[in-house]
Order: C-alpha cells, then sequence, then structure tokens
C-alpha cells in the first residue's frame, strides 16, 4: 500500500529558514511542502490547494499565530494548524506525524 500524500504549508518570517524548511517539507517522497513569508502568500496558496497541516514558524507573534489560526480553521475546520519551533528534520517529521495521528 502506497503512503498517504501529504500536503503541508509552512509560514514563517526568516527567508532563509523557510529554505531549509522547504527542503525538509519535500525530502519524504510522499509528502509535499509549500514555504511562505507573509500572511498574504500563505492565504492565497491556502486557497488554490488543499493543505493537510500548517505549520507556523519562527518569526510569527502570537497575535499573528492567533489571527491565521482563525482564518485557517474558518476555511478548513479539519486542518491541523501547529506551532513549529524548530529543531532538526527528525524532529520536524515526529512532530507532523504526531499532530497528525492525534487530530
Amino acid at each position: 500500500m502506497e503512503p498517504m500524500q501529504l500536503h503541508i504549508l509552512a509560514v514563517g518570517r526568516n527567508a532563509e529558514i523557510m529554505t531549509v524548511m522547504h527542503r525538509l517539507l519535500n525530502a519524504p517522497d510522499n509528502w509535499t511542502g509549500v514555504t511562505v513569508t507573509t500572511d498574504e502568500a500563505a492565504k492565497s496558496a491556502f486557497e488554490k490547494e488543499a493543505f493537510d497541516i500548517v505549520l507556523l514558524c519562527a518569526g510569527i507573534s502570537p497575535e499573528e499565530e492567533t489571527a491565521l489560526t482563525s482564518w485557517f480553521k474558518q476555511r478548513s475546520p479539519a486542518i491541523i494548524v501547529k506551532r513549529h519551533y524548530g529543531g532538526g528534520s527528525g524532529l520536524l517529521k515526529n512532530e507532523i506525524l504526531y499532530a497528525l495521528e492525534n487530530r
């Protein structure tokens, strides 16, 4: 049985970190990651593609986190929106898999 294709949107303010995130999120064969640095780009991407999980990364303030989470949930109540604090690729993968298993 082929593993499910996973679509991940990552939003963060630091372009260099988001470049690394893009590489990490697209490394597994069954993952597709989109990384953006602005709320506008995040909303645009979310309206064009169905994502399974949204990661809020470095530089997102608590107020922005609240506003973005609300916006995503209004459009897709089942979406998982999770704060990502960084760490190695193994931690990222485990964090995403855990969030999906414990929706």
